[in-house]
This record gives structure tokens, C-alpha cells and sequence, in this order.
């Protein structure tokens, strides 16, 4: 069967106006435009473009930065201020020029609002979040960067940062973090696409660090997760402010009960303690903001809705491997635009084809055609005597009720028995009960069934009678499936 699968499931992103407001809402971008909207042209700013002391206080005021902002004094509200206006400058939403002489004593630039400002209220949502990817670049620069906890012992003679003192491979850093993201993006994609179920941070931590083949995890192993828990915990409170994540940090109470400080692997936590060891989700934001820097990676990331402007042979094949609510999902954009009969010929004439992904595109054809309904008739029935598509009209035709269904010939019966279970074993995972159900159930409704079959002329008969073979519950059968499929190989 063909290998050929997407990198990712799709995922399912709100429309670019409802992103755009959750861009504008998220505390980070929006302590960011309220900066660039209060500094004056011509503020004198120092020679990196920082605001100074004096001006960060008056800046953390113009924001109103309180508990409920996790601000619990002057020095906790300079820090915010300090953050949203290097997002502004980031961004383009303020713009410094430099000093002449950046070198020379008290040397200062000036600041004022930038060009990308007008974007916020008279651009499009595509603007918007242009902008926003611009501070989630930002954040991810912050929440990459080594946690300074004790920068005295960091400082070496001249007053500058020892960074070898920090242990720090920012590269390394930054690719972590991309990891994790990732992780984080698959496990949400892979649960519909929408990322309804907060994952807890034990469950991540541990994905990342422990093998797959790995059975009970050692001790040593156990305090690398709590170690990359407590990274991550950092990390995704950098990030929630930007709107990429919902995080329920982890209980520091119950960290200090931790004797050894490695917590338990997340399948032995109650719900309760899963909570209290941290939960994280990506929102809708997070998923478009995630997607996007894959993108930019070269992953192969699809979103629904990806296809709906394609051809109906491209859409067949790549809702091929899609989960069902997603292919759905696809399926119904893409008839959308389109006139039902018209989009009824469309799929039956790409869903023809004896290449390897054939089965496969004519079972997701007959799927997409009953969401077009009755309107599919005609066009269904066109094809009652083409030898590929003629038992799928047929299924399709008792399945909506429609009368005068004739009866297929004897070839027609056994290629599409072939034609199926080659699709479900492309869909199947591995030998299932439902696929060894449908495999006992197909050969078994006709007397005969491999010694007519081989002869079939289907592509992959050889192949379907093999797994066959493999497959059926019953040894007999199996036994013939295999001589069947080595008749099949020799034909060929």
C-alpha cells in the first residue's frame, strides 16, 4: 500500500477575523500597542532603544499594571513595561532611530510611533496578524533565554554577562522549545484538530525526554522531567502572555513536597494532581501562531479548508489519511463552492484510477457524495456500467434509497471486494477487530470467493489477498488467501 502520508493531521483554525481579535486581546500584543500609541514623537530613548528608568515607570502607569497582572510591586511593573515596549519596538509598532555615535558617553536615540501602528485599527486581519507573529517571535526569544536566578555570579570582571558561566546553548534552546511546541501542536491536532483537552505538563515533559521502548523510568530519568517541568513552567508563562498558550502553572507548594523533585509520570497522577503539576493547551491563537513557524520550517502542516479551491482529484487525495471530522470538515468547504451535480461528476471522474492511492480516493468519493445527497443521483448513475466506479454507484444508490438498483456483474462484485479492503487497509490501524471483521464478512458473502478473486483484474489483488491471508480469523481461509494471492503473483 502507498507510504505516502502527511507529515500532520489538518487542523482546524478560526477564520483570520476571529484570530485577529484574540491578537489584539492577548496582554503581551496589547500592553504593546497601547505603548506605541502613548510615546511621543521624539522620546529620547538610550542608545539599545530602551526606554529609561524614569520613563519605565511612567510607562508601567500608562498600563495600569496590577496583582491581577501578576504585578506585586514597582520593580515587578518595570519588568512588564520593559517587555511590552521591546514587543512595540519588535514589531515596528514604535520606531527608534539610533544615536550618531551609539559609542559615545550618554549617548541616546529618539522613538516615536511606528509606521506598523495604523495596521492595528485600518488593516486587515491579515495585517493584524502579521504583527502579532512578529511578538510571538518575541516571546519565543524571551522564553528560549536562560533564566538569570543569580546574575552576580554571572558577571565576570568587566561587568558583562559570563556566558559560559550560563551553560547555554541558545540554539539548542530555541530547538527545544520548537520541539516541544511541536509535541504540543501534534497532541492537540491529533485529538480532532481543535484542542479542546488541556495536556498535562508531566505528560509533555515526559515526551520528550523519555524513549519510546522505555518501560519503568529510572530515577535519573525521572529528575530530567522534573527539571524540564519546571523549564516549561517558566516557558509557558512567557508564552500565555502573548496569547500562545492557557497554562495552569505548576502548585509550588506541591513541588516543595517533593522529596526527590521528580514528580510521578502523568499516567499515576489523579486529577487532581495532574492539575497541580501544571496543564498547558495551545488556543486558537497558538495553534495559527505554531503552524505558522512550522510552515516556515517546511513542515507539512494542513489546515481545513486548505483544499477548497483545488481540483477534486487533489482533494481526494489529501483528505486521504485525514482523521474522519476533519475529512469531513474539508469535504463539505470544498462542495460549498461548488453547484452538487457538477461537484458530483467532478469527484466520480478523479476518484477513476488504478494507481496505489485508487481505492482509497473512490472510498473518500463515495464519503464527499453522500454529503452532496440526491443531486449526486444522475451522475451516480452514469456510471453504473464503468467497472471501477460501477459498485460504488451501486452501494451508493441503496445507501440514499434510490429504486432501480440494478444487480452487478459477478467481475464487478468481487473487484469491489478488493477495491475495499485495499482502501481500509491503507485507513485501518494495523489488524484491528473491525478490519478483521470486514475482511471475514467481504469473503465470506460469496462461495468461492479466492479462487474467483485472483483472477480479478484489480492492481493490488495480490496485495488485498495477502493481507488476507494475514488477516481472517479463521485458519482455513487465511490458508486460501495465501494460495490465492501466490496464483495472483504468478498470473502477473
Amino acid at each position: 500500500m502507498s507510504e505516502d502520508r502527511p507529515t500532520l493531521p489538518p487542523v482546524r483554525l478560526h477564520s483570520d477575523a476571529e484570530l485577529a481579535r484574540d491578537a489584539l486581546a492577548a496582554p503581551l500584543f496589547a500592553r504593546a500597542v497601547r505603548l506605541a500609541r502613548w510615546v511621543a514623537p521624539g522620546t529620547r530613548v538610550d542608545a539599545g532603544g530602551d526606554l529609561f528608568d524614569e520613563q519605565l515607570g511612567e510607562a508601567a502607569q500608562v498600563l495600569n499594571l496590577g496583582p491581577a497582572d501578576g504585578v506585586e510591586d514597582a520593580e515587578d511593573a518595570a519588568a512588564y513595561a520593559s517587555e511590552a515596549w521591546r514587543t512595540a519596538v519588535d514589531t515596528g509598532l514604535v520606531e527608534v532611530t539610533d544615536p550618531d555615535d551609539p559609542e559615545a558617553e550618554g549617548a541616546s536615540g529618539t522613538a516615536g510611533p511606528g509606521d506598523a501602528l495604523a495596521l492595528v485599527a485600518q488593516g486587515s486581519p491579515q495585517d493584524v496578524l502579521a504583527l502579532w507573529l512578529e511578538a510571538f517571535e518575541t516571546a519565543f526569544a524571551d522564553a528560549a533565554a536562560p533564566v538569570l536566578d543569580d546574575l552576580g555570579a554571572l558577571l565576570g570582571d568587566g561587568g558583562e554577562l559570563d556566558f559560559d558561566a550560563l551553560d547555554w546553548d541558545p540554539r539548542q534552546e530555541a530547538e527545544d522549545l520548537e520541539n516541544v511546541l511541536g509535541n504540543l501542536y501534534l497532541l492537540t491536532v491529533a485529538d480532532g484538530g481543535t484542542g479542546d483537552s488541556p495536556v498535562p505538563l508531566p505528560a509533555l515533559a515526559a515526551s520528550m525526554i523519555l524513549p519510546d521502548d522505555m518501560g519503568e523510568p529510572t530515577d535519573d530519568v525521572l529528575e530530567q522531567v522534573s527539571e524540564a517541568m519546571m523549564r516549561l513552567d517558566d516557558q509557558f508563562q512567557v508564552l500565555e502572555a502573548v496569547g500562545l498558550v492557557e497554562y495552569t502553572p505548576v502548585d509550588e507548594a506541591l513541588m516543595a513536597e517533593e522529596e526527590s523533585g521528580a514528580p510521578a509520570v502523568a499516567e499515576e497522577l489523579d486529577e487532581e494532581d495532574v492539575s497541580r503539576y501544571g496543564l498547558v493547551r495551545l488556543t486558537p491563537l497558538g495553534l495559527y501562531g505554531v503552524r505558522a513557524r512550522m510552515r516556515e520550517a517546511g513542515v507539512d502542516a494542513p489546515a481545513v479548508g486548505d483544499l477548497a479551491d483545488k481540483g477534486a482529484d487533489v482533494l481526494l487525495d489529501g483528505i486521504a489519511h485525514f482523521p474522519e471530522l476533519a475529512g469531513r470538515a474539508e469535504i463539505e468547504q470544498w462542495l460549498a463552492q461548488r453547484e452538487p451535480a457538477d461537484a458530483a461528476r467532478e469527484l466520480l471522474a478523479a476518484a477513476r484510477g488504478v494507481d496505489p492511492g485508487g481505492p482509497l480516493r473512490r472510498l473518500r468519493c463515495q464519503q464527499a457524495l453522500s454529503l452532496v445527497g440526491a443531486a449526486a443521483e444522475a451522475a451516480v448513475r452514469e456510471q453504473l456500467d464503468d467497472l471501477e466506479l460501477g459498485g460504488l454507484a451501486r452501494v451508493w444508490l441503496v445507501e440514499q434509497g434510490s429504486a432501480r438498483v440494478p444487480a452487478p456483474p459477478e467481475e464487478m462484485v468481487f473487484w469491489l471486494a478488493v477495491d475495499t479492503i485495499a482502501a481500509q487497509l491503507e485507513v485501518a490501524d494495523g489488524a484491528s477487530p473491525e478490519l478483521r471483521e470486514l475482511v471475514a464478512g467481504l469473503t465470506g458473502r460469496h462461495e468461492g470467493f479466492f479462487e474467483r478473486a485472483w483472477r480479478v483484474g484489480h492492481p493490488a489483488v495480490a496485495e488485498v489477498l495477502e493481507a488476507v491471508g494475514r488477516l481472517h480469523p479463521e485458519k482455513g481461509a487465511a490458508k486460501e488467501a495465501r494460495k490465492a494471492a501466490f496464483k495472483a503473483r504468478s498470473r502477473s
